[in-house]
């Protein structure tokens, strides 16, 4: 994999497989953001739960010391944001578009851009992340703020920012900035883009998709080996992303093979890396209720006589089992499914608490929450090194290690 070197002698971005030795990740401590979540809007917010916020921090604090103790370089989105808003372009950039909503209108959008425009970077950071309340403007009175409650969000909190790998995702040496789905989400790739776009630590970075195509999230994305990119179909990422990703794949020879993988829609399984994750180059950890009937369509490239990547002629293969369509394109004899030998009512317990949703540090090594015992347990038995982290309070918003982490920089794997 050929990857750009990056100022002060940093690791080499990019990633091509769910294993490699990671080197840089991305994270989001849980901040303010998650003070703004209610009854009565946390599941507008995609949260199943109101987290206790310190218990969070501390939960975080720890998952980014276990990287750290491995030698893995930890980066902070928001100190990221906030960096990148030195840039004039970036602040006028973020601010129009988080100001561009019907809901607003014109004399308290005005009054907002105004207001924005004149914070400090570390203070826009928050006010773009935390949101802002009508009962908080001191300015922009009108319609709007007359007839809004006082505690409705002019612009929404951001509490799913924790789960950075959703919004962007590397493939070999480019970075996939994402389209989410659910509303409550839209911005955090608008953010993502910007630090990608505009910060000296990725500049020259080339990007493939965005946030305003198709949808695709990064949660369904699985780089299974070096060519090979697994993308789950479900209740965020659709057809047509899969089929715009794969297209810019194909086009940027970034992989040979894409599996497209329908899974079930519904809120215990809405990426494909709840249901399963990679802990080595031949091994998976999969939600035993669902691996006898997870399948997957092979998409190769079957004419590249046009040019552009929307000319290509893709071929679709019929559907196979998940475990069989994988190790063909992976191309070994057998793609390794780890039994975790839990009982059906068990596997039910330990999926909605994301035992399958493990962050490889190395080949053979992965964090894991440490409430999962059983699946853990089983991990261990099968040669997997599991690095436990806790996750109490983290795993309100239904997300484990790997919905938290962005590996922006993995060693390549070993050519045969």
């Amino acid at each position: 994999m050929v990857t750009p070197e990056v100022p002060g002698g940093e690791a080499p971005l990019g990633a091509d497989s769910e294993v490699g030795r990671l080197r840089t990740v991305m994270l989001h401590r849980p901040g303010p953001e998650l003070k703004r979540l209610t009854p009565r809007n946390n599941d507008r917010l995609l949260f199943d739960g109101i987290p206790w916020v310190s218990r969070a921090q501390d939960e975080h604090d720890g998952f980014a010391e276990a990287l750290r103790s491995r030698g893995v370089e930890v980066l902070y989105l928001t100190e990221l944001l906030t960096e990148t808003f030195a840039s004039d372009l970036a602040r006028h950039h973020a601010i129009t578009t988080t100001l561009n909503g019907l809901h607003l209108g014109d004399t308290l959008r005005d009054y907002l851009a105004r207001f924005l425009g004149e914070c400090s970077p570390a203070d826009l950071t928050g006010y773009l992340t935390a949101g802002i309340r009508n009962d908080e403007v001191r300015g922009g009175q009108g319609i709007v703020t007359a007839l809004l409650p006082s505690d409705d969000f002019l612009i929404d909190p951001l509490p799913n920012l924790l789960f950075t790998r959703d919004s962007s995702v590397w493939v070999r040496d480019r970075v996939a900035v994402t389209s989410l789905a659910m509303p409550a989400r839209r911005r955090e790739t608008q953010l993502t883009e910007l630090i990608y776009t505009e910060h000296p630590r990725f500049a020259g970075t080339r990007r493939i998709h965005g946030w305003h195509h198709e949808h695709v999230e990064g949660g369904d994305v699985l780089l299974l080996a070096p060519g090979v990119i697994a993308v789950g179909v479900g209740e965020r990422t659709t057809p047509a992303g899969v089929e715009r990703l794969a297209r810019q794949a194909f086009h940027a020879d970034l992989a040979h093979t894409v599996l497209a993988v329908p899974i079930a829609q519904e809120r215990a399984t809405m990426h494909l890396d709840t249901v399963c994750t990679m802990v080595d180059v031949d091994k998976i950890v999969m939600y035993p209720n669902v691996a006898d009937s997870l399948r997957a369509h092979a998409v190769t490239v079957a004419d590249r006589s046009g040019e552009g990547a929307h000319e290509l002629v893709l071929d679709v293969a019929p559907a196979e089992p998940f475990l069989v369509a994988a190790a063909k394109a992976m191309e070994i004899d057998t793609l390794h499914q780890i039994d975790t030998g839990l009982d059906p009512v068990t596997a039910e317990r330990e999926q909605w608490d994301d035992g399958n949703n493990t962050l490889a540090l190395a080949p053979r090594v992965a964090v894991a929450y440490e409430r999962n015992v059983e699946t853990n347990d089983r991990l261990e038995d099968a040669g997997i090194e599991v690095v436990r982290i806790a996750g109490s309070e983290l795993g309100s918003g239904r997300g484990g290690p790997r919905c938290m982490s962005c590996p922006v920089s993995r060693e390549p794997l070993p050519v045969d």
